[in-house]
């Protein structure tokens, strides 16, 4: 018999990628946050705007960058939910649904047993 100790299971390669990417997109729209962040001030600086003024252009300037993370995020969810249908894997719902199930079919079989 082999008495090797199991390897550990490695992540699924489809979560190991995603993982990645999503890793990678939140790192590139907060590098984005800080360079409109330096550019609203560097433009600041030379247009000779006042604190009022920055504080304005800032604001625009991250309403709207909050606007596109929030399309990132959602373009990412659809993309995510799309690939998972393809998968054919069963949705929360269907394994909440599935998970009933047996919970009524286990207290089928212990009335059964307790019958016997």
């Amino acid at each position: 018999m082999d008495n090797k100790p199991e390897a550990p299971r490695e992540k699924n390669p489809v979560t190991e990628t995603f993982e990645r990417i999503w890793s990678q997109a939140l790192l590139a729209v907060n590098t984005a946050e800080e360079e409109a962040s330096r550019a609203v001030q560097k433009v600041a600086a030379v247009a000779g705007w006042s604190q009022d003024e920055v504080k304005r252009q800032a604001q625009a300037f991250s309403d709207r960058l909050a606007g596109h993370r929030k399309d990132l995020e959602h373009n990412v969810e659809d993309r995510v939910r799309a690939a998972l249908l393809l998968m054919k894997l069963p949705r929360r719902e269907e394994l909440q649904a599935f998970g009933s199930r047996l919970d009524r079919l286990a207290e089928r079989i212990q009335e059964l047993e307790h019958r016997k």
